[in-house]
């Protein structure tokens, strides 16, 4: 029984995200059949968004046993495919094994990232994929991301450095270029600790659609946020 408490407190603030979420899943759609694994799954938030019911099983993986109650009633009742483990990595026997594995917004949470990659790696079928997105570049670090248990944020090198060996990137690229620049913007004038609902509300209704043209047009060379995606290949 896991006895692991969350310290942050912005899962319902970004739950509505509905905008940014689409946009991610329009990244990881060729990812996302067969047996998935949800590491630090929250309260449900991405798996209702990634989720389309056509997966054979989606495991939500959640240390805090407290969100993980919330993660079932959270979800579209027509999805039969999803099940929740409370615990880590640890508690999955070794015959546990997944076609992709998901880290969504959780790497940046724990200290021990490369260890962590390579025990997800051997949970991966031959061929299987390894999807991790995160906040990105560590100048953009703010209290918020102290306050809500960030150890780090990460750019194109780092987050290659880390990833497990027999893994071949598929791809590596920043996303969200409109929203980095209110994330600067709010670093460098407003500072606030946290973003209200209506920031968020902003950014995702207004900021998320024009990164979706943005990020292309510059060939996902800057963003708030990262995405890596590896294959097994033995």
């Amino acid at each position: 029984m896991s006895d692991f408490a969350y310290v942050g407190s912005e899962l319902n603030l970004f739950a509505g995200a509905t905008t940014w979420k689409c946009y991610v899943r329009f990244h990881l759609r060729p990812y996302l059949s067969g047996d998935i694994l949800e590491v630090g799954a929250g309260i449900g938030a991405s798996t209702a968004t990634f989720n389309d019911g056509t997966q054979r099983r989606w495991v939500c993986l959640e240390p805090d046993r407290e969100l993980a109650d919330r993660i079932k009633p959270n979800l579209p009742a027509k999805l039969t495919n999803c099940e929740v483990v409370v615990g880590t990595l640890s508690d999955l026997g070794t015959g546990d094994q997944f076609d992709s594995i998901l880290y969504m917004d959780v790497l940046e949470h724990i200290e021990a990232d490369a260890a962590e990659l390579a025990r997800a790696a051997s949970h991966l079928r031959p061929n299987g994929f390894l999807a991790v997105l995160s906040p990105a570049f560590p100048w953009l670090f703010t209290p918020f991301d102290a306050a809500i248990g960030h150890y780090r944020r990460y750019t194109k090198n780092s987050l290659r450095s880390i990833a497990p060996q027999g893994m071949r990137e598929v791809k590596c690229i920043y996303l969200d270029s409109a929203g980095l620049l209110a994330s600067l913007g709010n670093k460098l004038f407003l500072r606030s600790p946290i973003p209200s609902k209506a920031q968020i509300q902003f950014w995702d209704r207004t900021m998320v659609p024009i990164s979706r043209y943005a990020d292309r047009a510059l060939n996902h060379a800057i963003g708030k946020s990262i995405l890596g995606v590896w294959q097994k290949v033995h």
